[in-house]
């Protein structure tokens, strides 16, 4: 009989000792599963704090943004065609057909709107960057009106301001040294353009590069409103149209290269060519002025 006491007392021992351990590894497991949901409560709280912005390229004015030639104050404006995936510039008899435009950018930023620069402080907080660069960029021809280069994470909120280089390649820069490894025909220039130029029933084939060096700041009126979990997209676009353009006629595009008469010209129709605008429907217009 004692001995199944003893007996009945050590089992009554373990049970109370079974029952706390249980009890404590229950509460570990509460606060195992509070601090848990704090974590994802935080998270989820942080999901969509900001949204995304794209940026596109055009290299043209969309369909309908270019008159058809006609004559206004005296001078023709000239007609721009789709061909596959060229773009065809005509102007009476002569016509210049673009295969490819290529730009070398850096530095493209998007300015908080409160910020007064984003060159002001190194790694600006109140810039998004999208490139430090330098990146070549791929200007679509043909039928496309855009295509989109990158892409970019932004906090939600206003942003004023597009800012970006056209920069022509540094050949004794050790930072660019990968970049020109790469891309060889960019040696010390910014732009190349290749194509065919027709006068008269002459044709001829062309390469155009330019060592234009220019900083942009595109102004957004409105500002473009970024908001939490959505997109929205800006396009730069530089319309070719107009480059090889003086007065009421075309110019030979390999006259304009380095040296040659029309440089000056061409540089000036090319900074003059620059604009950049929210086009969240990616149809070239800007979304707040659909006939530009």
């Amino acid at each position: 009989m004692r001995r199944a006491n003893l007996l009945g007392v050590r089992s009554t021992q373990s049970l109370d000792l079974e029952i706390k351990m249980t009890d404590r590894k229950l509460a570990l497991t509460r606060r195992i599963a509070a601090a848990i949901a704090l974590v994802g409560a935080a998270a989820c709280s942080n999901t969509g704090a900001g949204g995304n912005v794209t940026l596109s390229l055009s290299a043209r004015q969309a369909p309908g943004a270019v008159p058809a030639p006609s004559v206004t104050g005296g001078l023709t404006s000239p007609a721009v065609l789709a061909a596959g995936d060229s773009t065809v510039i005509a102007l009476g008899n002569d016509t210049v057909i673009l295969r490819s435009v290529e730009v070398v950018l850096r530095k493209i930023e998007l300015k908080r709107l409160e910020a007064a620069s984003c060159d002001t402080v190194s790694g600006n907080g109140d810039c998004e960057e999208f490139e430090a660069g330098p990146v070549l960029a791929s200007f679509p021809l043909g039928a496309a009106n855009t295509a989109a280069a990158v892409t970019v994470d932004a906090p939600a909120g206003q942003y004023d301001n597009l800012e970006f280089e056209i920069h022509k390649t540094d050949t004794t820069s050790s930072k660019e040294a990968a970049f020109i490894a790469a891309n060889p025909n960019f040696k010390a220039i910014s732009i190349r353009v290749t194509g065919t130029y027709s006068q008269g029933g002459s044709r001829s084939d062309f390469v155009f590069t330019s060592d234009l060096d220019a900083s942009e700041e595109m102004a957004f009126s409105p500002p473009l409103d970024v908001t939490a979990g959505a997109g929205a997209n800006l396009t730069i676009r530089m319309d070719v149209s107009t480059w090889f353009v003086n007065g009421g006629a075309l110019v030979d595009p390999a006259s304009a290269n380095n040296g040659g008469p029309n440089e000056g010209l061409v540089k000036n129709n090319i900074e003059q060519s620059i604009d950049a605008f929210e086009d969240d429907n990616h149809d070239g217009h800007d979304d707040h002025h659909e006939g530009s």
